[in-house]
Order: C-alpha cells, then sequence, then structure tokens
C-alpha cells in the first residue's frame, strides 16, 4: 500500500505508534479522513502484515531442514576422517568376482562356480547368495528433520527396513524377486545379486554379450590354439567342443571304401558280378550338430539330396530312412520334394547327451535299384537352452 496524501500518511503513522483508540480520537479532531477510510486502510495494512509472516514463516521452516540435514552429515563424518582410499582400485577379485566397498575393507561377491575371499577356489555349490549380517548388503538412511517429522531415504536398490525410527537400508534381492513365477528373466543365465544391483553371469564356455544378460557360445575351434590332437578335427558345441575323427569301414572281400574328404567315404568301384557290393552304400559322409535343451519341435535338423552327373540320367525316385544310430524314437524321416529328405526331431531333447541317427537315402531308375548313400549325423545336446 503505497499512500497518496499527507493525511493518508499521518493516518498509517498513527496507527503503527498510537494505536486504534487514540487514532480515531485524533482524527476525530483534525477532521483528515472519515471513519470508514480509517477501517479501510487498516484492513489493508492488517493483510501486509499477514504475507510477511507467511514469507517469514516459510523461511524459517527452510532453514530448519537446512541445519538439520547438515548435523546428520556431519555426526557421520568425523572432523579428521581421513580421504576415501577406494579398496577395489587394486582389482582384488579374481574370476569375474564383484569387488565390494566396506568400512577400511572390501568383499568379493563371487560368480557361480567360485568361492574364496578373491574368488580364487572352484565351488561346488552354485550362485553366491546373500549372507545375513553382511554389512555390505546394508546402509544407514539419509535422514532429514521437516518441521516436526524426520523423514528417512534410501540409494538405488535399497528399501526401508520398516517404518520405526530405527530402520536401516536394506539390500533389495532383484534375483529373487523376479525369479519369482510369472516375473520376466532379468539373465539368460544366472543372475547374482550385489549390494544396491545385480549382475547376469554366463556358464563356462560362453561370453555375456554388450547388453549385460544374454550369453552367446564361444567357438573354441577358431582358436590359434591347437585344442584337438593331430589326425582329429574339432567340433564346436554348445560350452564346449569335440574332437572328432570321422573312419571309414573296413573293407571285406572285393569292398573297400576310400576318404574323398575329411567327413566323406566312397566306395571303390564294384566288380561287374558281384551285386551284394552294389547294395552296400556308395558314398558314407559325416555330419556333426551342436543343439540346445529343450529346443520346440518339430524341428528339420539336416536335409539329403541327390545329384545327377552331367550327362548322365538321375533317378526317378528316391527313397529315405533311419538305418542305425541310438536315436530311440526321437527323430522322423521324410520327403520333403521330389529330390529332397528332411530329418525331423520330433521329441524334445534334454542335454547334455550324445545322439547318433544313420539315414538312408536310395535312388531308383525305373524302379530298378541303383545306389544309396548314407549319412551319419551325430548330435551334441548342450545342458543349456541358449
Amino acid at each position: 500500500m503505497h499512500p497518496r496524501s499527507p493525511c493518508a500518511l499521518l493516518l498509517l503513522l498513527l496507527l503503527l505508534v498510537a494505536g486504534p483508540a487514540q487514532l480515531s480520537a485524533q482524527l476525530s479532531a483534525q477532521n483528515c479522513v472519515s471513519r470508514q477510510q480509517v477501517l479501510a486502510a487498516t484492513r489493508q495494512l492488517q493483510q501486509l502484515l499477514k504475507a510477511q509472516e507467511t514469507r517469514f514463516a516459510e523461511g524459517l521452516r527452510d532453514l530448519r531442514g537446512r541445519l538439520a540435514a547438515l548435523q546428520s552429515s556431519a555426526s557421520r563424518v568425523g572432523p579428521d576422517a581421513p580421504p576415501d582410499i577406494s579398496e577395489c582400485s587394486s582389482q582384488p577379485c579374481q574370476n569375474g568376482g564383484t569387488c565390494v566397498e566396506g568400512v577400511n575393507q572390501y568383499k568379493c561377491v563371487c560368480p557361480p562356480g567360485r568361492t574364496g575371499s578373491r574368488c580364487q577356489h572352484h565351488a561346488q555349490t552354485g550362485a553366491p547368495e546373500r549372507v545375513a549380517g553382511d554389512p555390505a548388503f546394508s546402509r544407514a538412511p539419509r535422514c532429514a528433520q521437516v518441521e516436526r517429522t524426520r523423514q528417512c531415504s534410501c540409494e538405488a536398490g535399497f528399501q526401508l527396513s520398516s517404518t520405526a525410527g530405527d530402520s536401516i537400508c536394506q539390500d533389495v534381492n532383484e534375483c529373487e524377486l523376479y525369479g519369482q513365477e510369472g516375473r520376466p528373466r532379468l539373465c539368460m543365465h544366472a543372475c547374482v545379486n550385489t549390494p544396491g544391483s545385480y549382475r547376469c553371469t554366463c556358464p563356462s564356455g560362453y561370453r555375456t554379450l554388450p547388453d549385460g544378460k544374454s550369453c552367446e557360445d564361444v567357438d573354441e575351434c577358431v582358436s590359434p590354439q591347437h585344442l584337438c590332437p593331430r589326425g582329429t578335427l574339432c567340433v564346436n558345441t554348445g560350452g564346449s567342443f569335440q574332437c572328432v575323427s570321422p573312419e571309414c569301414p573296413k573293407g571285406s572281400g572285393n569292398v573297400s571304401y576310400v576318404k574323398t574328404s575329411p567327413f566323406q567315404c566312397e566306395r571303390s568301384p564294384c566288380p561287374m558280378d558281384s551285386g551284394p557290393c552294389r547294395h552296400l552304400p556308395k558314398t558314407i559322409s559325416f555330419h556333426f550338430l551342436s543343439l540346445p535343451s529343450n529346443l520346440t519341435t518339430p524341428i528339420t535338423l539336416f536335409r539329403m539330396a541327390t545329384a545327377s552327373a552331367p550327362g548322365r540320367p538321375g533317378p526317378n525316385s528316391l527313397r529315405f530312412g533311419i538305418v542305425g544310430g541310438n536315436s530311440r524314437g526321437h527323430f522322423v524321416m521324410q520327403r520333403a520334394d521330389r529330390q529332397t529328405g528332411e530329418l525331423i526331431l520330433v521329441q524334445t531333447l534334454e542335454g547334455p547327451q550324445t545322439l547318433e541317427v544313420d539315414v538312408d537315402m536310395s535312388e531308383y531308375l525305373d524302379r530298378s535299384f541303383q545306389a544309396n548313400h548314407v549319412s551319419q549325423v551325430t548330435i551334441f545336446v548342450s545342458p543349456y537352452d541358449f
């Protein structure tokens, strides 16, 4: 309110110094303003004082909150506290362990299969679990006194143990939380709970992808190191590898086989009058497949097809079948088109296990048997479903 006349200025001064009763008497004597003007001025001044009082109270509450926060911080840090030196800066944890800071100490959270203070030993159990009372999995809450209420909060990944005044911040075990049925999986393989967070690990023979959750098989066979003995071939499998050495059948009588490639044998030409020789496989090929566990069935795993030599008539009929192995009814062989047959997995496989199945393709020309070809398929089933 801004006084616009000497009488209005006088009105404000008298109201502040003399009070309402004396103000009324003096104004009547001076005949400066009317009683209605006095009442209006009084109300304006009351509103001004009320607004100033509200702003003062808000400023006082903000100041009290800042002082409480400062006092809480000062109580946690001593006046002569040494500089913070990271105990994990030297990377003391081995074999993929996660270093967790403590008070003048550190703790290694080990991946599955490892144990020890620095994860230096092989473990006989699975993934590490949170140890009851482990100080790395608890924190002091951050509290501030707001008016007459003490309000506390926790760092990300922690939650208050209770609503009581002596509550602490306890780690949220994301691995247990998302391991419940119906919830999405955090990790493709194993989840390891860490203070305030979690991390995903992959089994031996797999690497963790950049998303931090997925696993990818490591192809050991492309390593510059020679993993297999001389004379054998390296076959990559899920999480590992196999050294194989395909061998041709031993000859008998006038029948013999020669190796035409590392994975194929071919029968030598039969004598003109040798009917039994012609019914033996003309070619034997070797195939190695690596599968994860629990594949959705049915699924095609392998195809066989015929090809005619240039200038020679090809077969006009083909027959396919399973002629050996230890498949135990897991597979069927059926025609895909006029010149192709398919090996189909019809039962779910769970690893680790190795299966063998021999499939045959017989060629006919005008219903006359011409030759047959055998493919020996070896299937390595991983213990994991990825």
